[in-house]
């Protein structure tokens, strides 16, 4: 058995050429962009639309489903054009970006694990002290937290900033009439990535006339991606929060440092001790 196994191994070796190394890296390189690309646009939840709509394409056609696989196979030829056509922008940027090496590591917080809670502590009191001097002064505000799907599109809107976080940098990015005051922050890791950024509006039709068209952004983005927003009233001075497709209105300081907390600081340590907690297991 033994010496059967060694010499397929030995007929498979005499065959392989310098050329499978050089096809094998291709591939892999290949590969590894695509993924780079999935991750850094929100292209993650298509992809996951797409296999389910081809499991339940061949379980119809498994199951002798003519009329239900003719209608999905057509449809899905059609939905492959309709793809293309929306995330043209994407596929443009992706393909400009092949012949480079550098690649983007964004991460909510990129810090030494040592100082790593305190640096997200700062943080978080930076943002709601900037939050409390603007609702105080009914200065509209919007800022987006990037989690683990990433906003490069969202980003590119924008002016690029790569700048500390600071109270006071809000602040003076809000304040009305200057140029960088309309549109959103973008925070990614511990800096300030952008501002002035564009966000896609919520089609909610559920959603309070009251609001105005920060909150429909503010919404939008949580509803497409897993991004924190928050959300600073022009009109009324009150601080809201959108999370995975929820708004929460009216928030007071405490409130806020309490959810900015939960969602930056508990929910990623927990992330995290799940994820190392399966990589063990494996």
């Amino acid at each position: 058995m033994w010496q059967n196994f060694l010499s397929a191994v030995q007929a498979q070796a005499a065959m392989f050429r310098f050329t499978d190394i050089i096809d094998i890296i291709i591939v892999t390189y290949v590969i590894y962009k695509m993924l780079v690309f999935i991750r850094e646009t929100r292209t993650v939840h298509l992809l996951k639309g797409i296999v389910m709509f081809l499991i339940v394409m061949q379980v119809s056609y498994a199951c002798n489903l003519h009329t239900v696989y003719y209608i999905l196979s057509n449809v899905f030829q059609l939905g492959f054009i309709a793809v293309l056509i929306v995330f043209q922008p994407e596929l443009r940027r992706a393909l400009e970006q092949l012949g480079k090496t550098s690649v983007g590591k964004g991460k909510w917080f990129n810090f030494d694990e040592r100082s790593e809670t305190a640096e997200r502590g700062a943080i978080i009191a930076e943002v709601v002290r900037s939050c409390q001097q603007m609702s105080n002064s009914k200065i509209g505000a919007l800022i987006v937290f990037e989690d683990e799907d990433k906003v490069n599109d969202i980003i590119e809107t924008g002016i690029p900033l790569d700048a500390e976080i600071s109270s006071e940098l809000l602040v003076n990015i809000f304040i009305p009439k200057t140029p960088l005051h309309d549109g959103a922050v973008v925070i990614r890791g511990n800096k300030i990535a952008a501002a002035a950024c564009f966000l896609p509006l919520s089609q909610d039709p559920t959603l309070s006339k009251e609001l105005g068209t920060r909150h429909r952004a503010g919404l939008g983005i949580s509803e497409t991606s897993d991004a924190f927003v928050v959300i600073v009233s022009e009109e009324t001075g009150n601080i809201s929060v959108a999370h995975k497709g929820e708004l929460k209105v009216n928030l007071t300081p405490d409130a806020l440092t309490k959810r900015l907390t939960k969602v930056l600081c508990d929910d990623k340590k927990e992330r995290s001790f799940k994820r190392g907690r399966k990589e063990r297991a494996n």
